[in-house]
Order: structure tokens, then C-alpha cells, then sequence
């Protein structure tokens, strides 16, 4: 596959399928959970995609400068940190809820010192659905998972501006491809050590190269393939429909119903985040 080449594919139909594609890699994950567990099930996500792209994109890794080596390295140690506690969160949590509260993160660093009154809204918003979702009945939703998404999408936060940092010397290819393999360092030790790599079989270790197409190789290309067509505040908003299609995905693949509460905090986040798009000065990317 040749990543240069554009895809004939309408940009707008390029992200709702790259999201359904996320998510529907994310419910696929899920369904390894009770096998592999989170962190074995991450490990086989981030270093199958790692080879994934490496062959695709066959990087120089010997061609990066110190300056390049400088942003990018921490740039894929926080993308490796982010799968694996998002993996732990939604084996906690339904997906719609893990994907809503971590999108807290990338909604922060939109309105991030900003002082304008429409921007406090949007906060507003997604502190709303936060309050919604929070676990005050201990019953209903798992506390540890409800933390975990929340430091994830901190995560996020921190990997998206990295991204940035490590966009302005490498290309987005190259930057993604050499983050992944750092990513892979850091999810390789609890997925050895969790001791679900002993259940691995052919059938899920070929669950996981589907796994890693779904959840990389394949929403990357379309994300790519969107942004040369389109503004990248267009793309932002679509993005922000993300929470809302997880749970949808968490309902059909996985039987994870939502309350009418959690429901409504699903629909505050994405109004939030669409809201904190069109209106923010800086718009947030998925690099």
C-alpha cells in the first residue's frame, strides 16, 4: 500500500469511517479482554502496528537527526502510555463512556488559556457530563475505570501537543511510524508481565493484526487522505462525533448499554468538543 498516493475517498466519509474504524478496533480489543486482558491485548495493538507501519511507510530511522530523535521519542513513550490506560479503562467502563471521558483531554488543551466566555461554556458543558457519569453510585460504574479514562485523555492532552512539537521537524508519516515503536517499549513490559501472552493463539494473534489495522494502519490512511481535502477545522468537528459513535459501537459489537444519564453526557461531550472546534482559535488534531 503507498500511503503517498491519495485514497478516492470523499473527505467527510474519510473520517466517519475512520472513526467507526477506531471503534469498531477498540470493541474488537474488548472481546480480547477476558483472554489476554488489557495491557497483553495492547501489547499485540501498538507492536503489530508498529510493524504495520513500518513496512508501509519504511522509514529511515537511521536518517533522524538528534533534533528529530528530541520530539519525537517522547511523543511515542505518551502514545504507548495512552493505549495501554485507555485499554485498562474500557475494560473497566462501557467503550462509549471510556471514549467520552477521555475526550476531556483533547477538549482542554483546545480552550486551554483562553479567556473568551463561549470557550468557558464548553467546559461547562463537559463538566456537566463528567458530573453525569461520575460514579457516585459505585454500583453502576467502576471508579478505577472512570480515573483511568480520565488520565487518558491527559494523555491524550500531552500527545497531542508532543504531536505538534514532533510534526514541526518530521512528517506526520514518519513521525507516527518512529512513535509507534516507542509506544511498543512501553506497553511491552505489562503485557509480558500480566501473563495473558500464555493464552495467545494463532486465531487472536491474527484477532490482533485486524486489531491493529482497525485501530492504526487504517483510520491513519484515511485521516490523511481527509486532511489534504479538507479544512482542519472541518476535520476537528467531525472528529468530535467520536464519543457518540463508541457508544453506539459499544451497543451493537458489545451489548453495553447506557443509562438515559450517561446517554446525555455523551451528547454534552460531543457538543462540547464540536463547540470548542468550531469556535477555538487553535484547533485540535489527531496527529
Amino acid at each position: 500500500m503507498n500511503t503517498n498516493k491519495p485514497l478516492n475517498v470523499p473527505p467527510v466519509p474519510a473520517v466517519i469511517l475512520s472513526i467507526i474504524s477506531v471503534q469498531g478496533g477498540a470493541s474488537l480489543a474488548k472481546g480480547l479482554f477476558p483472554v489476554l486482558g488489557a495491557e497483553t491485548t495492547t501489547m499485540i495493538r501498538v507492536g503489530l502496528s508498529a510493524v504495520i507501519l513500518m513496512a508501509v511507510n519504511r522509514t529511515n530511522v537511521r536518517a533522524l537527526t538528534p533534533r528529530q530523535w528530541k520530539a519525537v521519542i517522547p511523543y511515542g513513550l505518551i502514545l504507548g502510555a495512552m493505549n495501554l490506560v485507555f485499554y485498562q479503562a474500557i475494560e473497566r467502563v462501557p467503550l462509549g463512556l471510556g471514549v467520552t471521558l477521555e475526550f476531556i483531554g483533547p477538549l482542554m488543551v483546545a480552550v486551554l488559556g483562553s479567556r473568551r466566555a463561549m470557550d468557558i461554556l464548553w467546559v461547562l458543558l463537559a463538566a456537566a457530563g463528567i458530573v453525569l457519569i461520575a460514579p457516585w453510585d459505585t454500583k453502576s460504574v467502576d471508579p478505577t475505570g472512570v480515573i483511568l479514562a480520565l488520565l487518558a485523555g491527559a494523555f491524550w492532552a500531552a500527545y497531542i501537543v508532543l504531536g505538534a512539537r514532533a510534526s514541526k521537524v518530521l512528517n506526520g508519516r514518519d513521525a507516527v511510524t518512529v512513535g509507534m515503536l516507542f509506544g511498543t517499549l512501553v506497553v511491552l513490559p505489562p503485557g509480558i508481565s500480566s501473563g495473558g501472552w500464555h493464552h495467545l493463539s494463532h486465531t487472536m494473534l491474527l484477532t490482533g493484526l485486524g486489531l491493529a489495522l482497525l485501530s492504526s494502519a487504517i483510520p491513519f490512511t484515511l485521516e490523511m487522505s481527509a486532511l489534504r481535502q479538507m479544512p482542519a477545522r472541518t476535520f476537528s468537528i467531525l472528529l468530535s462525533l467520536e464519543p457518540a459513535v463508541a457508544a453506539l459501537c459499544g451497543l451493537v459489537f458489545l451489548h453495553e448499554s447506557l443509562t438515559f444519564y450517561e446517554w446525555i453526557a455523551v451528547v454534552l461531550v460531543v457538543v462540547a468538543s464540536a463547540g470548542a472546534a468550531l469556535t477555538s482559535k487553535n484547533v485540535v488534531q489527531d496527529v
